[in-house]
């Protein structure tokens, strides 16, 4: 061999050992990161739902679900009913803490923890579901929220939302206000406060209590959510009277909580699978609800013989300026809650000038028109 072309040839082999030694290296890396990406992860959920109650227990389900199939298994969640892990109201700080990784619940159960909670719940007279939604997600909610929960180790998330809630189920009849006057009832957040300012008793109780509390006569009155999720604890055998419409809960999101250091040890992908999968779950509870709320309903009324019965124009109009008291004050104790209240109120505001000529207007038109 001449010395040009031999001098070539091992070049060229130079060169290729250096690059099969490159590729050997590349594979190895390649191979660690699919490695850890087969890792199967396990995050315990916990709930303020009895387990797979129908609607709320099932939307924490849902989330388990998609995240499990979304990640390909490699993050597992396991969900846990009220009482089989922590009791109904110890989900904030199970999660908190890292007893589980994740919870849903609704915040507004939180306020005794962290009064701001509150307004990312439901807001008496506030936002419906569409509008709340649109205020976490694009119109600056979501970053306060997270600001409200970041002294506690959480990542506030949306996942489902009840749409307008019934007033609730009662004992008793309510023609005015003076009919809520020592009225004991269930109520929570915002809405209890209101209930107290309007001479009523507000009662916080878990779901699974309500029942027996209302057939008792423990409690006058109960709000729940709405037809599907009233039924399925059988309220109509326990009260006479179901009004409507839920002044105190108009778009009510079931929140989803997330341990944050939990959340930031996970893989970027499983980060983005985790936060995509509870946008889907919210809407697909949204989606749900709106269709099964109306086939309980005329179940209640035509099956059951529940009386419907409209909250009176008059009892409306003070409760909703009561409220208006009660939601300013609330927003007056820090800092935060008072950017938070300017956020909601001005996003309501902003709203309220177009669904006057889209949603408003749309539905009062085919309400008018009767059905086809």
């Amino acid at each position: 061999m001449k010395r040009r072309e031999f001098v070539t040839a091992l070049g060229v082999g130079a060169a290729g050992a250096v690059l099969a030694g490159c590729t050997g290296s590349e594979s190895g890396s390649e191979k660690q990161q699919a490695s850890a990406k087969q890792e199967k992860i396990k995050w315990k959920m916990v709930t303020t739902w009895p387990k797979n109650f129908p609607g709320l227990g099932t939307a924490a389900n849902s989330l388990a679900e998609k995240i499990t199939k979304m990640s390909g298994g490699r993050l597992e969640i396991k969900v846990y009913g009220a009482g089989e892990l922590v009791p109904a109201f110890g989900v904030f700080d199970a999660v908190s803490e890292g007893t589980a990784q994740m919870g849903h619940s609704a915040s507004y159960y939180w306020k005794g923890k962290a009064p701001a909670a509150q307004f990312f719940a439901a807001v008496p007279f506030g936002l419906n579901a569409q509008e709340i939604a649109s205020w976490i997600y694009y119109g600056g909610g979501l970053e306060l929220w997270k600001e409200v929960y970041e002294p506690f180790n959480l990542i506030p998330t949306a996942v489902g939302n009840t749409g307008v809630q019934m007033a609730g189920w009662f004992n008793k009849e309510v023609n005015s206000l003076d009919d809520l006057k020592g009225l004991k009832m269930r109520i929570p957040g915002l809405g209890g406060e209101v209930l107290n300012r309007a001479g009523g008793t507000a009662v916080s109780l878990p779901g699974s209590e309500l029942f027996t509390s209302l057939q008792t006569g423990a409690i006058d009155a109960t709000e729940w959510v709405g037809p599907y999720n009233d039924k399925a604890f059988g309220l109509y055998k326990a009260a006479k009277y179901y009004y409507y419409p839920g002044w105190h809960e108009p778009g009510s999101v079931l929140e989803g909580m997330i341990n944050k250091t939990a959340f930031e040890a996970l893989p970027a992908d499983l980060q983005e699978v985790v936060m995509v999968a509870t946008r889907a779950a919210n809407q697909d509870m949204m989606d749900e609800v709106t269709y099964r709320n109306a086939v309980a309903l005329k179940e209640l009324v035509n099956d059951h013989g529940v009386e419907l019965r409209e909250l009176p124009s008059d009892v409306y109009q003070e409760l909703r300026t009561i409220s208006d008291e009660v939601v300013f004050e609330e927003a007056q104790k820090d800092d935060l809650s008072r950017r938070i209240y300017d956020s909601f109120i001005n996003f309501r505001n902003l709203s309220d000038d177009y669904q006057k000529i889209s949603e408003y207007a749309y539905l009062n038109g085919r309400l008018m028109t009767g059905k086809g």
